[in-house]
């Protein structure tokens, strides 16, 4: 049995030439395009770059929307596969983040999902240790309101 290749082993091998995709002078890990349900085919304008430390989507032919999320903000990951992504080989990313611009990032049908969903929840991870970043939720805010104050 042949032992399968890491995507980002996979990807830090093949050299970028797009100038476009340098951000900050560091080589995209994973580059990939939204692709179609129906069989497998990147023919969206969707496109998903993924780096050590940033996480960045570009949508759109005519009017581009690139959005920006550094890794330390993704705070958890999920991974999401239908039926019809199951049978295509893909499967959905779902990134919750403290962005302030976009909540919830997406990585809509992409193949070889779940190693993307595992090197993004390791890096955020590191990121978080190598900033000193703590990221906290507010448990029960209304309870913190029926407490009186001493004095």
């Amino acid at each position: 049995m042949a032992e399968e290749k890491n995507i980002i082993e996979e990807t830090r091998e093949k050299e970028v030439g797009d100038p476009d995709l340098k951000y900050q002078d560091e080589a995209p890990v994973f580059v990939e395009r939204k692709r179609w349900l129906l069989f497998g085919l990147p023919w969206t304008f969707t496109k998903y770059i993924l780096k050590d430390e940033i996480l960045t989507t570009q949508k759109g032919l005519l009017n581009t929307v690139i959005n920006d999320c550094y890794m330390y903000k993704i705070v958890d990951v999920q991974l999401e596969r239908s039926l019809f992504e199951k049978m295509a080989g893909l499967g959905t990313v779902v990134c919750y983040t403290s962005d302030t611009t976009d909540k919830v990032m997406k990585l809509t049908h992409i193949r070889r999902a779940a190693q993307v969903k595992n090197f993004i929840l390791e890096k955020s991870e590191k990121m978080r240790m190598r900033r000193r970043t703590l990221t906290t939720m507010s448990l029960n805010s209304d309870a913190a309101e029926a407490i009186d104050d001493i004095g």
